[in-house]
């Protein structure tokens, strides 16, 4: 599934592969890696409430932001767990962390397949990167908040998410 025009990239059309997801959906299953190369799927993120927080790059300003944000907001959301997805390489993703101490907010890469991105329809076709977009998740696998940021270059509404994963 083709979305032309459903995200800009410095104000330029690009085009999502993969649905727009909606609150009430069933969240998707996925196949990615963590930085220490194991399978992530939706099964091992856990049975609590997940944030999903996806991202282009690390190595892109609104992207270190918005991943070490997370990464300071976890104590303060408790039995939730934080996922970054990007294209980023699994050995970029952990040499990043460990260059700004981000240690609450689990990486997960999906450059093998693509896989996340397609199910959740965050896959830039015209660069193959992630989109920018939040998903939070309950403990029966349901997506609560879905925002799919319609610039790539802006930040999501952090509060919005937050607040959703608390009320769960």
């Amino acid at each position: 599934m083709e979305r032309p025009g459903a995200t800009t990239l410095r104000g330029n059309p690009m085009t999502l592969l993969g649905p727009e997801l909606k609150v009430g959906d069933k969240a998707p299953d996925f196949d990615a890696i963590d930085d220490g190369l194991k399978p992530v799927t939706l099964t091992t993120t856990g049975n609590g409430v997940r944030i999903f927080s996806v991202i282009p790059s690390l190595d892109t300003p609104v992207c270190d932001a918005q991943t070490k944000r997370f990464n300071e907001e976890a104590g303060t959301l408790p039995n939730t767990s934080i996922y970054t997805f990007s294209m980023d390489l699994p050995f970029a993703q952990k040499r990043w962390c460990g260059a700004y101490g981000v240690d609450h907010v689990k990486m997960v890469s999906d450059h093998r397949s693509g896989s996340f991105g397609e199910h959740y329809g965050t896959l830039i076709k015209e660069l193959r990167i992630h989109s920018r977009a939040i998903f939070v998740v309950d403990k029966d696998n349901v997506i609560r908040h879905v925002e799919y940021v319609s610039e790539v270059g802006n930040h999501p509404d952090y509060e919005k998410a937050m607040a959703v994963a608390k009320s769960l």
